[in-house]
C-alpha cells in the first residue's frame, strides 16, 4: 500500500508491520543530505520525532562502526538505541542496524536500515526501507510508533537541511 501523505515529495509504503519503506524527496544536493545522515552533530539536529532532542549522538561511519543515540522526549524520557553500520558507499547508500534499548540496556528489538541517496537536478531522492529482524514481546508499542517516528525525523531533515542551505554551511 502506497500513500501520499500531505506533502507531495513523500511516500510511505508499509509492505508489512515488519517493514516500512519511505520515499522524500529533499530539494538539496545528494552530497549535503548524505553528510546529514553521517556526521553527528548534523545528526543530532534532526534525528527522531517532533519535539526530541538528541543528547547523545555518537557515529562512527564505516563498516562494523557503532551507533549510538539517546534521544530525549518532550516529556524528559530518555530513549537509548544503539547500532552497527555495515555498508557505506559514500554518497549513495547507507546499511546499518539499530536497536531500541530497554531500561537494563537490552535490545527490544532491531531493525535493518538501507537508506539509499538518488541526485536528480540537484534534489536528492531519499529512500529509507526499515525492515524489523528481532524483536521482543516488550517492543510492540515501539514498533507501532515507527511509522511516525520516522516520516518526523525525515521532516525534520528536510527542514533541517533547508536551513543549512539558507545558512551556506555543511
Amino acid at each position: 500500500m502506497a500513500e501520499k501523505r500531505n506533502n507531495p515529495a513523500l511516500t510511505v509504503t508499509t509492505a508489512s508491520e515488519r517493514e516500512l519503506v519511505i520515499t522524500r524527496v529533499f530539494d538539496a544536493p545528494r552530497s549535503l543530505v548524505f553528510k546529514a545522515w553521517t556526521d553527528p552533530r548534523h545528526v543530532a539536529e534532526w534525528w527522531g520525532p517532533q519535539g526530541f532532542t538528541n543528547p547523545v549522538c555518537e557515529l562512527d561511519v564505516r563498516p562494523g562502526g557503532a551507533i549510538r543515540i539517546h534521544m530525549r522526549g518532550p516529556d524528559g524520557t530518555l530513549y537509548p538505541m544503539t547500532g552497527v553500520y555495515q555498508e557505506i558507499v559514500e554518497p549513495e547508500r547507507l546499511i546499518f542496524t539499530s536497536a531500541a534499548l530497554d531500561e537494563e540496556s537490552n535490545p527490544l528489538f532491531e531493525v535493518l536500515h538501507t537508506v539509499t541517496f538518488a541526485e536528480q537536478g540537484g534534489k536528492t531522492t531519499l529512500t529509507l526501507q526499515a525492515r524489523v529482524v528481532k524483536t521482543t514481546a516488550k517492543a510492540a508499542p515501539y514498533l507501532a510508533g515507527m511509522e511516525a517516528g520516522w516520516t518526523q525525523s525525515l521532516e525534520r531533515l528536510g527542514g533541517y537541511v533547508a536551513k543549512v542551505l539558507r545558512m551556506g554551511k555543511i
